[in-house]
């Protein structure tokens, strides 16, 4: 008997995605509660994060550029050193320093110059303070923390009977603010609000969508189709996808139109980033629902173990270099982690790929791993 053409069968199946696409979709449309999910909530945290919450955070760390050490610049330096509120990395160039900064691992250079010393004593030396301005709250505790540093030179030379290169008009603190001129904490709360509202909608909502169907009954009606475990998955989370995207959209208008945020790097590369975490998102949610199938239960436990997170471990609110080490180390097994650094890096410091690549590479992971676990489940759970 001659083997059935290829062509019949994909139809067949396009057909079946089709119309389960469609069944999901008018589900989506007739419950209300995932209208209130996917559009009310969004709305109401873009509106209490961007008009009504502001941060405030502690650890600040830096890095010191000594061109030409000196008497006068290690005292300088000394007072980042000895100072509780920074963690100091001394750099020999401007250029390794502002490295650091756009890789994200310090939040401000204390430039002294090469000519520091001699023009101090002249009584025009300069000290350059560049602050990475995301985090506008963040930004301006730097500043502060630096003058302060700065004047502990000028405390232990007078200690000490000598005299002091930052007092008298000596030295002049010039600061900058990257990424942020405004100053504005907006600037950080809309981007790591998009985790969230990407989390709610990818995660919260998709962990009820197969234990619905076990509770009603539903489900039993699937297994005596020719509809196959792939399918059932792709039906799923294609209208939550396009719903996460729905959000994104929102999300990026109000950013630019309300509260204008800068979106300095890629729109694509935004797009594509966001995608990518949606999916991952969409296949948490999945593996939740189909691992316990009671919706109640569903919802607290995606609560815990996604939105809580994305919250309180992703970086967003909290910086967590300045977190106990065990949750620091806890965080790195959060993707919404990597993707608060990405939707930072993309609104306000551009398409820096040292940031971009190794963290869209840790997404693409946890997709892959969360599909397959999602297949593996549900194709027990159909089985």
């Amino acid at each position: 008997m001659a083997a059935t053409s290829p062509g019949p069968r994909l139809a067949a199946k396009t057909s079946r995605i089709v119309a389960l696409i469609r069944k999901e979709g008018r589900q989506v449309l007739r419950d209300p509660s995932s209208f209130a999910i996917g559009v009310v909530l969004p709305l109401m945290l873009i509106l209490l994060f961007g008009y009504a919450m502001s941060l405030d955070v502690k650890h600040v760390p830096v890095a010191v550029v000594l061109e030409q050490p000196s008497s006068e610049a290690s005292e300088v330096a000394a007072g980042f050193q000895l100072s509780p509120y920074f963690e100091t990395r001394l750099t020999r160039s401007m250029a390794e320093a502002e490295e650091l900064m756009l890789a994200q691992k310090v939040d401000g250079i204390v430039h002294l110059p090469a000519d520091f010393a001699r023009r101090a004593a002249q009584g025009d030396a300069n000290i350059e303070v560049v602050v990475y301005g995301v985090d506008a709250n963040r930004g301006r505790f730097i500043q502060a923390y630096a003058q302060a540093a700065i004047a502990q030179a000028g405390v232990r030379r007078a200690a000490e009977g000598r005299s002091d290169p930052t007092a008298g008009g000596q030295a002049v603190v010039e600061s900058q603010l990257w990424f942020n001129a405004a100053n504005d904490s907006r600037y950080f709360l809309v981007p790591g609000l998009v985790v969230l509202i990407m989390t709610l909608i990818g995660a919260f909502m998709t962990s009820m969508v197969v234990a619905r169907e076990w509770e009603r009954g539903t489900f039993e009606a699937l297994f005596v189709t020719p509809v196959r475990t792939d399918e059932i998955l792709i039906a799923k989370i294609v209208p939550y996808f396009l719903l996460g995207l729905g959000g994104l959209l929102l999300c990026l208008g109000s950013a630019r139109l309300l509260f204008d945020v800068p979106i300095r790097g890629s729109i694509l590369l935004l797009v594509a980033v966001s995608m990518l975490y949606l999916l991952v998102s969409v296949s948490m949610g999945l593996l939740i629902s189909a691992s316990l199938k009671g919706q109640f239960l569903s919802s607290q436990v995606a609560l815990v173990v996604t939105f809580m997170p994305a919250l309180m471990l992703s970086g967003f609110i909290y910086d967590l270099r300045g977190v106990p080490l065990a949750v620091r180390l806890i965080s790195y097994l959060v993707p919404a982690r990597y993707y608060v650094s990405l939707l930072q890096s993309l609104f306000l410091a551009g398409d820096v790929w040292s940031v971009i690549i190794p963290n869209a590479a840790v997404l693409a992971v946890f997709a892959a791993v969360l599909l397959a676990l999602t297949r593996l489940t549900t194709r027990k759970s159909l089985g």
